[in-house]
């Protein structure tokens, strides 16, 4: 007698997700900022050890936690989800909307909102996970899944690796991860390769010489130099990158001054800069410290700049072998999976999770836009806000559906007996 799909495998293990729609909510009441996402990490844990089958760790660089169940011999597959969410206002007006305040790393109180969908994440993971124990006579091997925290800042895969993740867990055959995006609910695309871009963010520090507004000629102007510095700066992408490789630069903040009649001191500049290749990144760090410094000097500034890193996320690269596997398994499930899917400029640190150790891995992207604001903006031309705005608003359903039987099929491909 022939096997069933792993579809209709899926399709007898499913659960009601209704009391995860529940969990969702709750998560998106209650967020957390990076490195802060202690009760959002108590509540996973407190799941998990319901279903108890699966061995909890928690504390795991940070707020990180994990949870494993040995389900007979096989092959270890690592399921990871993040936790943190960002300082925006949440302006949705949904029934369910963020009002939390905290105070952030410099102890000014900010508005909290998961604005990038990791409390989706998180609930997708815990209805895997159930979905995963229901169906545990169908598959045999090691399932582990990951909470991840400090996503957003890009530090949380490494603490979590740096505090010595897998000699606390089985080092994973397997590391598969996913995010929602901007794209229609009920989509899901993934790519071999590079999919999605490396990034850095940084802070650069100019030096002038301070004095009044009205005798210019008795100072080094900070603002004039670093004015000149963000112009040049846009010449790097376009004039020195080669137009089919993939490259960002934007100078997002720039802070001088305390008022309108004296000439500062010092101007800071928040730079950020993506690319999808290594020696792309190089070209642009190297780029940025040329210009930077040639215009230090021309302006006779008085100390050579400062450059100091804030955020680091590496290329996510999806192992092309891998990904064809799961490709297959999505293709045969879902209405509208893309297998080529367009890489993106968006970074994550998922992938630290699997180079460390050189495991291979795959990620993918989920639509989470409700079917009818989608079709009726394409026909528009209306813009649809995106992860990190104040007016990002997944749909839950089919979103949460789509997730949850995601994770399921990248276990099942490789698990299931």
């Amino acid at each position: 007698m022939a096997k069933a799909s792993l579809s209709d495998l899926l399709r007898t293990g499913s659960l009601d997700l209704a009391p995860y729609e529940d969990v969702y909510k709750d998560f998106h009441l209650h967020p957390e900022l990076s490195r802060q996402e202690k009760s959002t990490s108590e509540k996973v844990a407190a799941h998990l050890a319901q279903l108890k089958v699966f061995d909890i760790q928690i504390n795991i660089g940070g707020y990180g936690l994990v949870g494993v169940f040995k389900n007979g011999p096989g092959k270890t597959v690592l399921l990871r989800a993040d936790m943190d969410a960002l300082p925006v206002k949440e302006l949705t007006g949904l029934p369910y909307a963020s009002s939390v305040t905290m105070r952030d790393a410099d102890g000014i109180e900010k508005p909290v909102m998961h604005a990038c969908g990791h409390d989706m994440h998180m609930t997708c993971l815990l209805a895997a996970a159930e979905t995963l124990v229901k169906m545990q006579d169908a598959w045999s091997g090691t399932l582990i899944t990951l909470f991840q925290p400090d996503e957003e800042r890009g530090g949380g895969a490494q603490a979590m690796v740096d505090d010595d993740l897998y000699s606390k867990i089985p080092v994973p055959d397997y590391v598969f991860g996913q995010h929602v995006m901007r794209m229609r609910a009920g989509t899901i695309g993934s790519r071999p390769g590079t999919i999605m871009a490396a990034a850095d963010s940084m802070k650069i520090t100019v030096f002038g010489r301070g004095g009044h507004g009205s005798q210019p000629h008795q100072t080094v102007d900070p603002v004039l130099l670093a004015a000149h510095i963000v112009v040049r700066l846009q010449s790097i992408v376009s004039r020195e990158i080669d137009p089919s490789d993939l490259a960002v630069l934007t100078v997002g903040s720039l802070q001088a001054g305390q008022t309108e009649n004296i000439i500062a001191d010092r101007a800071e500049l928040g730079v950020d800069f993506r690319s999808a290749k290594l020696e792309t990144r190089e070209k642009l760090i190297l780029a940025i410290k040329r210009i930077v410094e040639a215009e230090c000097a021309a302006s006779g500034s008085p100390k050579p700049p400062v450059f100091t890193p804030t955020r680091r996320f590496p290329p996510t690269n999806n192992d092309s072998d891998l990904a064809s596997l799961v490709a297959a398994s999505f293709e045969s499930h879902f209405d509208s999976f893309d297998a080529d899917t367009p890489r993106t400029n968006v970074s994550e640190d998922f992938s630290t999770l699997a180079t460390c150790r050189n495991i291979p891995s795959v990620f993918w992207l989920t639509g989470c836009i409700d079917p009818e604001i989608w079709d009726n903006a394409q026909s528009s031309g209306e813009e649809i806000p995106g992860n990190h705005s104040a007016l990002f608003a997944p749909v839950i359903q089919p979103t949460m559906k789509v997730g949850v039987d995601a994770l399921c099929l990248s276990v099942l491909t490789f698990l299931r007996k």
